[in-house]
């Protein structure tokens, strides 16, 4: 094809463009990638399919679309004055506002074009512009489905299958001359439309009650229904054909009357420039560093306090997959926060792989031994690890609660919740925070709207959520971020900053001063309470809460010692005087004297009774303990007898009979078979390992620059093979087949022409079967024959390859200006 010949099809406009013009298109649109097409006729194809282009259309900016939908409604080619003049109207209703739209739309269209043509969506030369066929079947009007742009058919598309006698009889009452000719009246009444002038003196004439028809249908939808007997005003319309038959009930305004009482727009309001990002407030950086800073660490604590809750074995899991909504009640009272922050930290754990299922045959959730590894990391580490397991996620919290598109209930944790548009959603939100000045909390509603702008048809879901999930989603993100200390205040972090341009060290290292620094004491209170005045050291922590009870979070957290929380530190194999050692050790006031009378009472007691296994028994050195025992009538159920002085004995099983006397108010102890005490320790049930879950991707990746380049030459050389020129085979002869089979020649004839090509240097064309059986043309330049194998440069694989001789179904010479 010549340099100055415009594209006739788009595989002419592909094959003429540059390698790195085919590449854009490749990266814009990868799904042309699965597989890699065979030539330019392949991939135009594909791009062409209704399932791509739907996809290249969702990934449009508000204004690209328009541009699609102006020519959707254009004429096929359209000029691209006209696209203009649908944009910007035909300038006889303009005021000032209405020339700074037109002049924005005019600096505007020439990216959108780009745009449009770099995805093959539109191609052609910009005096004969052309939507792809499958895109204009998309954004067309039609009855089933109207245009985004409001209008309704042509004249010829509304009136085909019209009588001639009825195109008369419109004709006459518009005061057209008439004509027996069918295409000359359609023709006739299109020009009356398009005719400012003529169109203006008609619309004069009009009653007032039919203009008001018109301005209910101008801006679409274009259809409406009428009566067997029409009131006057619509009769005027239907006579003159402003109003023209669909059906017996239903009437259509046509395109071209409609873009003259729309003064020549196809779109009531074009969207050239995006909105812009308002901002809600302006904070000082520090201050928001530091609200972010704090934010950061409670999330540390919150995902901490979650897994320790669960530590011994969490709830089992639902049948349908998924946690309960009493067990995501139980977790949100645990942590004081609602239900759905409560969802949040949940699937936020198990994303960043510190959560999931045991795999036992009661399956239920437990810590994973991640989790363990994620303890010993550094605050600011632990919170890079969540952050960017929060990043890439497709899960969706915010969907917990709600009911998929079958109407069945979405849970925490569930198989349902995955969105892949989700990242995409999360990174530009924070995007557009990091456009503004540090400090700058956006406006929600400005930053939604620009969400849309940028990807109007992205809104829906099949999933049923509703119509502008991608809104919801960028909430979502906004309340998360605020959670995680993503933001502090409403305005992006430093740290967060850093986090996205920079990765996770300059985010931990911005973080780290931010942070408050471990305690290694608390302050012991009269009232049998100890207040930690700011987080504690890990050990200290550890200890503090086996041996009391968390009474109050915040700025401080406050403890309180019961005997239960005591004998629990005894039942972990701590003694009496451990605990007055620690205790002494890292309080800053002296240990308050109520406190150390309770340890020393509950150990007094604690072992006092002995719990073993007879089914169970309780023994004990002093027999009026054993006998208060039976004659209190709490006790009746566990059906005690007495088999010594010091044993009785129980139907009871060890662990209820334990539980049974320790709410009777005693302090009993387990004990081994061997009669030794068993210490039971905080319990540490983990899963086996286990890898995060893997994002569910929004379709095929966006390719790098090394398979671009090598599906490029493929695809070039793939082309130049199916479009090579060959020579003409003599009369008779068995060469060459038609265009697009397999060459075939004999074997003397293939080893003949291999054989004089690789002594010419020229290239010949042949049909090639592999060991799978798979069957291809190819181009090749034959360097050596030998031994039943040529070696030869392969123009389609744009690689030097040997083939096997026996293989080669046939070879034909090329023209003089193929590949040499």
């Amino acid at each position: 094809m010549g340099t100055t010949t415009p594209p006739r099809t788009l595989a002419e406009a592909l094959r003429a463009r540059g390698d790195e013009s085919l590449a854009g298109l490749l990266r814009a649109r990868p799904d042309l990638l699965n597989p890699v097409p065979n030539d330019i006729t392949q991939l135009a194809t594909r791009a062409g399919t209704r399932a791509s282009v739907v996809r290249a259309l969702e990934h449009l900016d508000r204004f690209a679309l328009q541009t699609a939908e102006a020519l959707a409604v254009a004429p096929d080619p359209a000029p691209y004055d006209a696209l203009l003049s649908l944009l910007t109207g035909d300038g006889l209703d303009d005021g000032e506002q209405r020339d700074d739209v037109g002049a924005a739309v005019t600096a505007a269209l020439p990216g959108a074009l780009a745009t449009l043509r770099e995805q093959a969506l539109v191609w052609g030369e910009d005096e004969r512009l052309r939507l792809v066929r499958t895109a204009r079947e998309l954004l067309a009007p039609s009855p089933q489905h109207p245009s985004p742009t409001g209008l309704g058919p042509t004249v010829a598309e509304a009136t085909a299958g019209m009588s001639p006698g009825r195109l008369q009889e419109i004709l006459v009452a518009s005061g057209l001359p008439a004509t027996h000719d069918p295409v000359s009246a359609v023709a006739a009444l299109a020009a009356l439309f398009t005719d400012r002038t003529r169109m203006a003196e008609l619309l004069d004439t009009a009653p007032v009650e039919a203009l008001s028809v018109l301005d209910r249908l101008v801006w679409g939808p274009p259809y409406g229904e009428v009566t067997p007997n029409p009131t006057p005003p619509v009769k005027w319309l239907r006579d003159r054909g402003l109003l023209l038959p669909v059906s017996t009930r239903t009437v259509v305004l046509p395109r071209e009357a409609a873009l003259h009482l729309r003064a020549g727009r196809a779109h009531r309001v074009p969207e050239p420039v995006p909105p812009v990002v308002a901002a809600a407030a302006e904070r000082d950086p520090q201050a928001v560093d530091r609200a972010a800073a704090g934010q950061a660490f409670t999330a540390l604590s919150t995902v901490e306090e979650l897994l320790k809750l669960w530590n011994g074995g969490g709830p089992a899991i639902l049948r349908a997959g998924g946690l309960s909504v009493r067990e995501l009640k139980r977790v949100a009272a645990a942590l004081e926060v609602t239900e759905p922050i409560a969802a949040f930290w949940v699937e936020l754990a198990y994303a960043a792989g510190l959560l999931a299922t045991d795999g036992e045959s009661d399956e239920r959730y437990a810590p994973t031994p991640a989790y363990d590894e994620w303890l010993d990391l550094s605050a600011q580490d632990r919170w890079t690890h969540l952050a960017t397991a929060w990043l890439p996620a497709t899960r969706v919290p915010g969907l917990v609660g709600g009911q998929d598109a079958k109407g069945r209930a979405l849970s925490a944790l569930g198989p349902e919740l995955d969105r892949s548009t989700a990242p995409e959603v999360r990174r530009r939100v924070l995007a557009l925070f990091a456009e503004l000045p540090p400090g700058t909390a956006p406006d929600p509603e400005t930053l939604l709207r620009r969400l849309r702008w940028e990807r109007p048809l992205r809104g829906s879901s099949p999933s049923g959520e509703g119509t502008d999930l991608r809104s919801r989603l960028a909430l979502w993100t906004l309340n998360e971020a605020e959670l995680l200390g993503i933001t502090g205040r409403g305005a992006l972090s430093s740290q967060a900053r850093a986090l996205l341009d920079e990765g996770e060290d300059a985010a931990g290292a911005l973080l780290a001063p931010l942070l408050p620094e471990p305690l290694d004491h608390v302050l012991l209170q009269a009232d049998l309470t100890a207040v930690a005045p700011g987080p504690l050291e890990r050990p200290l922590a550890e200890t503090l809460s086996v041996l009391a009870d968390v009474e109050s979070k915040g700025g401080a957290t406050v403890y309180r010692f019961t005997p239960g929380s005591v004998r629990r530190a005894l039942d972990a194999g701590q003694a009496a005087a451990d605990l007055h050692a620690f205790l002494a050790a890292h309080s800053r006031t002296p240990v308050p004297q109520p406190l150390s009378y309770l340890i020393d009472d509950v150990a007094r007691r604690h072992g006092h009774l002995r719990i073993g296994a007879a089914s169970a028994y309780v023994r004990c050195d002093d027999e009026a303990v054993l006998n208060e025992i039976l004659a209190d009538r709490r006790s009746t159920g566990l059906r005690l007898r007495r088999l010594a002085p010091t044993v009785l004995a129980s139907q009871a099983d060890p662990g209820s009979l334990l539980e049974a006397l320790r709410d009777m108010g005693y302090a009993p102890a387990a004990e081994s078979a061997e009669g030794d005490v068993l210490i039971t320790r905080a319990g540490a049930r983990r899963t086996p390992p286990r890898t995060p879950p893997v994002p569910v991707p929004e379709g095929p990746p966006v390719p790098g620059a090394t398979l671009l380049g090598a599906a490029v030459r493929a695809i070039r050389a793939g082309d130049t093979a199916a479009t090579v020129v060959r020579k003409e085979s003599p009369e008779g002869a068995t060469g060459t087949q038609a265009s697009g089979s397999l060459p075939r020649t004999t074997s003397a004839e293939t080893l003949a022409t291999v054989q004089a090509a690789a002594m010419t240097g020229t290239a010949v064309w042949i049909g090639y079967v592999n060991a799978e059986g798979s069957a291809s043309q190819r181009v090749i330049a034959p360097v050596r024959v030998e031994g039943g194998f040529v070696t030869a440069y392969d123009h389609t694989a744009d690689e030097v390859r040997t083939f096997a001789l026996h293989r080669i179904t046939g070879v034909a010479e090329l023209a003089e200006d193929g590949p040499g």
